[in-house]
């Protein structure tokens, strides 16, 4: 964004101006809030204070709980305020940042699931060279990358296609990029163009290394008894959940047609992939997981006898 822009401070919309209706996306927004927060910060310490977590899927694991605390922290104390204010408002920084947080975060996530994937596959597909491929100096490797290449792709575009805003009431409950350009009085069929472009580097080429991966995983663990099938399926079956809930939800927002800027659809689907699946990875990972799970067990045990 330019500095000759037209205005310096926006107006969110949000959902309603309803007092009732507010109070009861309130309640259920700061239980999700809280939520996120207990589930990734336990995910993370369980991670940490365990040794027998100690390996490369749960480093992974971590950065991940990481960027969905991320996510949540910079879209949802601001949405929780907004409920009971009148006004709305947000300057032009402070949403600049928002959107650019939310933006690297968001790129973050798709490149970590596909190296997540990834993982799996070697593990599944490659035992004897897992302790080689994934060594730690190779994942510190890999997430570094992560960062730098969704740097690059989100950022920089971002930072080099400015556009320059004539109108400040945002249809939405954050500063989104696609509502964001509804605001601007000129031509954004470059910005379009640039985004759809990002999107398809950052979306669907993660997606494609996260499908092939898993069909390639898929046609292995069909090769082996019954008894390896089950243990295999359950390390692979949460990571699917979240890149189900996770890309399908971007994907239908960021790929979807034009029309869709100045309508409600974008709004609610950022719900899904903002607020609500920061919330379901943690509980999806742990209940499939059974190492997650005794660890909890023995935090919960030790908990349970200092008490006594």
């Amino acid at each position: 964004m330019e500095n000759q822009t037209l205005v310096t401070e926006l107006v969110l919309l949000g959902f309603t101006k309803d007092p009732k209706i507010n109070i009861v996306l309130f309640v259920l927004f700061l239980l999700i809030y809280i939520v996120t927060i207990a589930g990734n910060g336990l995910i993370i310490c369980m991670i940490i204070i365990n040794p027998h977590l100690h390996k490369p899927m749960y480093f992974f694991l971590c950065i991940l709980s990481l960027l969905d605390l991320g996510y949540s922290s910079t879209a949802l104390p601001k949405l929780l305020t907004d409920l009971f204010s009148t006004e709305r408002t947000i300057s032009l920084s402070a949403c600049v940042i928002q959107l650019y947080v939310i933006v690297l975060v968001e790129g973050s996530e798709c490149l970590l699931l596909a190296v997540m994937a990834y993982d799996r596959y070697v593990a599944i597909c490659q035992p004897l060279h897992y302790p080689i491929l994934m060594r730690w100096g190779n994942c510190y490797t890999l997430i570094g990358f992560v960062f730098l290449i969704t740097f690059m792709l989100t950022i920089f575009p971002a930072i080099f296609t400015p556009v320059t805003l004539c109108r400040n009431r945002i249809n939405h409950f954050m500063c989104e990029m696609l509502a964001i350009l509804t605001l601007s009085c000129e031509n954004t069929s470059s910005n379009e163009l640039v985004i759809f472009s990002v999107s398809f580097l950052s979306l669907l080429l993660p997606l494609l290394l996260i499908l092939l991966s898993y069909a390639r995983i898929l046609y292995s663990v069909m090769k082996i008894q019954s008894t390896g099938r089950s243990k295999a399926f359950s390390t692979c079956t949460s990571h699917l959940a979240v890149v189900a809930l996770y890309f399908g939800t971007v994907m239908l927002m960021y790929f979807g047609p034009s029309s869709m800027y100045s309508t409600n659809q974008e709004k609610y689907s950022s719900i899904f992939y903002v607020i609500v699946s920061p919330m379901l990875n943690p509980l999806i990972y742990s209940l499939n997981n059974r190492e997650v799970k005794d660890a909890f067990k023995k935090v919960l045990t030790k908990l349970g006898s200092q008490t006594v």
